[in-house]
């Protein structure tokens, strides 16, 4: 093994302990938003606000992060970050309405502008043959954090459903969701107390002019030969001058930033456009739509942040083999497939509630029962007019505390193609635009731009992110899943040939030279 991967393997590991936070954090709503929308009697739109609310908070801190990240440096940005996450996991578990909780996530959103901090500081105390898998590091443990929440959340599920007495003490039966967003104060704790043991990142050292800091750090991180070699190419890049914001700002507009920055937006939009996020976020929401009940949908959760992880391991061991393009080749394609899979189950399901229903319901609701009888033995072959169908038949609380029972027992479909096409879905990301995606846009902006550049990219990437989870609520009860799904998929095709056509390969080149193949274009 070469000797320095050891030492940057264990910072990088720290560092990239802010994306398992973050992926708890992201996708731990995803148990919670259904105990959420009964104790708040939310509306589609309340509930979508409620998922993408941190979304919202990462695209303002985005705008910001890089410039900040420059200023002050990438560990003590990264410090006030896990600061951030413990406030907010502590005030979204004990938010007493909707306003606040928004609120309080919202607070956690800024947090996530350490997605692109870390893997900007990993980038930069890495060796370039292993720069790929480092920066992939933090994306495994992304996958780690949603696979967590989604075991977490189960867990939480079986014991609010179970008459242990020091449940029911703990109030964990009646406030379950709040116990799920509470856990994430413990992993922000140690994070933050860790990050005060990282070293700074040497090429944002050597930005502030700070030389003989940056050497002594970069002896620590690499054997002399690969430390001598790293001083050289930073020297080179930096010409020995320390840009102010506003020519770093001034620089994004360049003719040589034109076709990285068309890289880097073009791949940010496409993470989030194929609808990644609506599948960590809503998993078990989807799940129940194909009729599986809710035990069973919180449990193919579990599945998907298991297969999230398996492939985001394969996608370490490639990435710095294969490249970068190949795997989001293939990775595009099989998202477009998948997606399309989901698209089909979804459109041959039909809803229909019959004599066997009206009389289930009717032992524990009478009245219920009674409205239902309306709409018996009528066949619906659309998700979206059986669900309208409910709404004027029910009344709003009705609707919000029944509708997925009704939904379970009156679906007919062909519920295990669809988790197979969520879970084919997951895998072809986590293989491509998972850790890709952060490991390109951390190799392909000159050193001077790197950050701020990045900012941009990430705004960019968090608005796109927040308008498809805001919509997707609107999006089931309007358009219906098959639609939904099946627009994911056109996106992964418009995406995969924009890969094909212009994406360049990085793989196995230095943060330097991959900026003069650029300038030359």
């Amino acid at each position: 093994m070469i000797k320095n991967v050891p030492t940057s393997l264990y910072y990088t590991l720290i560092v990239s302990l802010g994306g398992f936070i973050f992926g708890f954090d992201a996708s731990v709503i995803s148990g919670a938003i259904g105990f959420i929308d009964v104790e708040f009697g939310l509306s589609d739109w309340q509930q979508g606000f409620v998922v993408s609310s941190p979304t919202l908070g990462a695209l303002f801190a985005m705008l910001f992060a890089g410039a900040i990240s420059d200023a002050i440096g990438r560990r003590k940005s990264l410090i006030i970050v896990a600061l951030l996450y413990f406030i907010s996991a502590i005030c979204s578990a004990l938010a007493p309405n909707y306003a606040l909780l928004v609120v309080a996530r919202f607070i956690g959103g800024i947090a996530f502008c350490s997605l692109i901090i870390a893997p900007v500081y990993i980038s930069e105390i890495s060796a370039a043959k292993h720069r790929g898998k480092m920066v992939s590091v933090n994306q495994l443990n992304i996958v780690l954090g949603f696979a967590l929440s989604y075991f977490s959340n189960y867990y939480f599920l079986q014991l609010s459903n179970s008459e242990l007495t020091w449940v029911q003490e703990l109030g964990i039966d009646t406030h379950t969701w709040r116990y799920m967003l509470g856990l994430e104060t413990l992993p922000a704790a140690l994070w933050f107390t860790l990050l005060f043991f990282v070293p700074k990142s040497p090429r944002w050292l050597m930005l502030k002019g700070k030389t003989d800091e940056a050497k002594l750090s970069i002896s620590a991180l690499f054997d002399p030969r690969e430390a001598k070699m790293q001083l050289d190419e930073i020297y080179s890049s930096l010409s020995e001058k320390s840009w102010s914001l506003k020519e770093r700002l001034g620089s994004l507009t360049v003719k040589s930033m034109r076709y990285p920055l068309f890289i880097g937006i073009t791949i940010a939009i496409a993470q989030q456009i194929t609808g990644i996020n609506v599948i960590f976020f809503y998993a078990p929401t989807i799940f129940e739509q194909s009729g599986v009940g809710t035990d069973a949908a919180f449990m193919q959760a579990v599945w998907i942040g298991l297969v999230n992880v398996a492939f985001t391991v394969v996608a370490m061991l490639t990435i710095d083999k294969w490249g970068r393009k190949p795997l989001l080749v293939i990775g595009l394609c099989g998202v477009a497939i998948s997606m399309t899979v989901c698209a089909y189950g979804f459109k041959q399901a039909v809803y229909e509630i019959d004599s066997s229903d009206i009389a289930a319901i009717q032992q524990t609701d009478q009245q219920l029962a009674a409205k239902l009888t309306e709409i018996k033995d009528v066949v619906y072959y659309s998700d979206v007019t059986f669900k309208q169908s409910l709404q004027a038949t029910l009344t709003t609380a009705e609707y919000d505390t029944h509708q997925q029972n009704i939904l379970n027992s009156s679906i007919t479909m062909n519920a295990p193609l669809v988790l197979f096409g969520i879970i084919a879905f997951v895998a072809s990301f986590a293989v491509s635009l998972g850790p890709v995606m952060w490991a390109m846009l951390a190799e392909i902006f000159p050193n001077q731009t790197r950050a701020i550049a990045i900012s941009l990219v990430g705004v960019i990437n968090s608005l796109t992110s927040f308008l498809v989870q805001l919509v997707f609520p609107w999006e089931l009860m309007n358009l219906g899943a098959a639609a939904t799904f099946f627009s994911y998929g056109i996106f992964a095709l418009v995406s995969l040939v924009l890969v094909v056509k212009y994406f360049p390969e990085t793989k196995g080149k230095t943060l330097e030279q991959i900026t003069e193949s650029f300038e030359v274009r």
